[in-house]
């Protein structure tokens, strides 16, 4: 009989209990409706042309997996507002450096957006040690080169680490065959890429099974050249004005003894320590110390 009376009981008080829940939820509804006008928002897939190429080689979008990973990161970049939009601005004071240096080393002008893959044109670091704008590791800037210690390290100017990227890409080229499967070895690098061919019996990077970034890999940086070339295609709108001048106006100095603080080195120029780290962020230190070689430090006018 307890039993009975207790479950009468709690029929009744959840009865209760759900009539007051929905008319609270109601009431908090249209207050909010009433109070607030809603975001207004026009949510689109976005459009995948017939054909595609990257660095003049063809895309088969008509492979279904092909064109889902481009969809992916077509979806991924045209919503990813804030980062799409500092890369369209940087590209103005970047991409003219960028692109004089690889039409030199007859690298395609493609490249140019791997570099806005690796690092969003900025000088970062990853989780591993890449470093610069085209994320060099340490073993392989020094192999091919550039000077990397705890004063100097050239993975942070942009021509010189511009000029290995060119060497590197183009030794990827000459070992696999084309410039997608170079593209994929930049990424995983050249060892495992060789690996994952042998063990895979593949020739052709469209057509492996590989780790989920470097799958990703060639479709972004598809993805986020489409988005810079056709802004307005994905609904960026950017003023000419709003876009980062390129850092042009400088002169030269040639230094060939130790600089002990490169505080006093700017002030002597008229410049602040900050506006010399931005023109010369190869210089990891607060001193310079210089043995056989000479450098050329930029000095905004």
């Amino acid at each position: 009989m307890k039993a009975k009376y207790l479950l009468i009981y709690l029929v009744i008080f959840s009865s209760i209990l759900i009539f007051f829940t929905s008319t609270i939820n109601k009431s908090n509804i249209e207050f909010i409706k009433n109070k607030f006008d809603p975001l207004p928002q026009v949510i689109k897939t976005t459009p995948i042309r017939q054909s595609y190429k990257f660095a003049g080689e063809p895309i088969p979008i008509q492979n279904f997996d092909i064109k889902e990973r481009l969809d992916r990161e077509l979806l991924v970049n045209s919503y990813y507002h804030s980062a799409s939009i500092q890369n369209i601005k940087l590209s103005k004071r970047f991409f003219p450096v960028i692109e004089k240096i690889l039409k030199k080393y007859n690298v395609p002008d493609d490249f140019k957006y791997l570099a806005v893959a690796e690092s969003g044109l900025r000088n970062v670091v990853s989780p591993a040690g890449a470093t610069g704008y085209w994320q060099l590791m340490k073993p392989l800037a020094k192999e091919m080169g550039l000077e990397v210690y705890e004063e100097v390290d050239e993975r942070y100017d942009l021509v010189k680490s511009t000029e290995t990227a060119c060497k590197y890409l183009l030794q990827l080229k000459n070992k696999y065959g084309s410039w997608i499967n170079a593209t994929a070895a930049y990424n995983l690098g050249i060892t495992k890429f060789y690996q994952a061919i042998n063990k895979e019996k593949e020739k052709d990077f469209l057509n492996m099974n590989l780790n989920e970034e470097t799958m990703r890999y060639l479709f972004r940086i598809l993805a986020i050249k489409d988005v810079i070339e056709h802004p307005e295609q994905y609904g960026f709108y950017i003023d000419e004005a709003d876009k980062y001048e390129p850092l042009t106006n400088y002169y030269n100095v040639k230094v060939d003894s130790t600089i002990d603080n490169l505080g006093d080195f700017a002030h002597k120029y008229g410049i602040t320590y900050r506006k010399l780290k931005i023109y010369n962020p190869w210089l990891r230190s607060h001193k310079l110390t210089v043995k056989t070689k000479t450098y050329l430090i930029k000095i905004p006018r």
